[in-house]
């Protein structure tokens, strides 16, 4: 296997990064992107790009969608055409899209939380309304509250569903017939199931994540899914995403809202960093996972030997990780802030997610082992203080 470098982070204090705008001493493991270097051929392919020195306006042609179909078929086994995919510059700018096209305004979107805090914006800026079909809180898991959702979903008000699929912050991968489940209700409830899978790649161990667009029978006429480079290969800031949808009507509505807020036009690097990374990222990802499962087997068993206290609630999916601290307190922003200020480490507050996520931090372990391990101390220490003071 090629030498990737997993253990030499870039320096990106003053380089503009949100994750490292941060004060001297402190330590970011919060947002949601890697502190590793990406793919080489990403870089090269960029490269290539800006030596041409003459940067008009683009279009992604077959070569883009080729690559999409491609790393779909080998990394996950799942058919894609390439007249159900449109290009967008990011998942977040086509859910707000979707969200505005597909649904009216006073509808009500089904979401499961705790889940990713923007979906949120997303319905909420747009004059939608939120219906939580919570998940049920097991001891090292979560489960779908399946009447629940079957209710939310019939309401004659609810016309869309945002599911995240595998899921942040909780890290599970639903099943195949989990996901089959969800998409066969939202298509008997007349509701557009829009799948946020951006962290599908990100299956560190077991069974693969099931991607929406690869649900059978007529469910799959109700299936909007968002796929995207950024989190597998940490080029966020690429604004680069692919949205997936086998029926042509529902494909015809989403591309006329994607244009009409003009978010389906790429920028001088989409296109070349896209199509390098899904043919030529294979490797790196592979190299990738193996670090990611031994940050992750450190964390763990140094939260359950030093902090018997917290409890880790994480799937096999993404990079982010899950820790129950209701055991030390139920307010987990009180406790993300005193973390900040007496340790300098930097994490996420579970409540920002809802459900019962105030029970909970979400802490980033794409980074060097090294980094891991200070975070980890800081994190001791936080609680040690935390637990005096309380």
């Amino acid at each position: 296997m090629t030498n990737f470098d997993f253990t030499n982070a870039p320096d990106r204090r003053a380089s503009d990064s949100i994750k490292w705008d941060v004060e001297p001493g402190q330590l970011p493991m919060w947002i949601a992107d890697m502190d590793f270097k990406t793919v080489p051929a990403i870089v090269k392919a960029m490269k290539k790009k800006i030596d041409l020195e003459a940067f008009g306006y683009e279009w992604p042609g077959k070569d883009y969608f080729d690559a999409v179909k491609k790393w779909y078929k080998e990394e996950h086994n799942a058919e894609i055409k390439n007249d159900w995919m449109i290009f967008s510059t990011g998942v977040i700018p086509a859910l707000s899209s979707i969200v505005r096209r597909v649904s009216h305004i006073g509808d009500n979107v089904v979401v499961q939380a705790p889940v990713y805090n923007i979906f949120y914006n997303s319905i909420e800026n747009n004059g939608r309304h939120v219906l939580s079909n919570d998940l049920i809180a097991k001891t090292d898991r979560y489960e779908i509250n399946w009447p629940d959702l079957e209710a939310k979903l019939a309401d004659p008000l609810t016309t869309m569903m945002i599911f995240c699929n595998p899921h942040n912050p909780i890290g599970q991968v639903w099943t195949k017939d989990e996901v089959q489940q969800i998409a066969d209700l939202c298509h008997k409830h007349h509701v557009t199931l829009v799948s946020d899978e951006i962290h599908g790649d990100l299956v560190r161990y077991g069974e693969d994540y099931t991607p929406a667009f690869s649900v059978k029978g007529h469910a799959k006429d109700s299936v909007i899914s968002l796929v995207s480079p950024s989190k597998t290969f940490n080029v966020a800031a690429l604004h680069a995403a692919t949205v997936i949808i086998p029926d042509k009507n529902l494909r015809h509505i989403v591309e006329r809202g994607l244009n009409s807020d003009e978010v389906a036009e790429p920028n001088l690097l989409a296109i070349p960093g896209t199509i390098a990374a899904y043919t030529q990222g294979h490797e790196w990802l592979q190299a990738l996972k193996v670090q990611l499962n031994e940050n992750f087997n450190y964390a763990i068993d140094t939260i359950s030997e030093k902090l018997p206290n917290l409890k880790v609630v994480s799937g096999p999916a993404t990079y982010l990780m899950w820790i129950n601290i209701s055991n030390l307190t139920t307010d987990s922003e009180e406790f993300t802030t005193f973390l900040k200020e007496k340790t300098g480490l930097i994490v996420s507050s579970g409540a920002l997610y809802r459900g019962n996520g105030h029970n909970f931090i979400r802490i980033n372990l794409a980074c060097p082992l090294a980094m891991v391990k200070e975070g980890l101390k800081r994190l001791q220490k936080g609680v040690a203080l935390y637990s005096k003071n309380n």
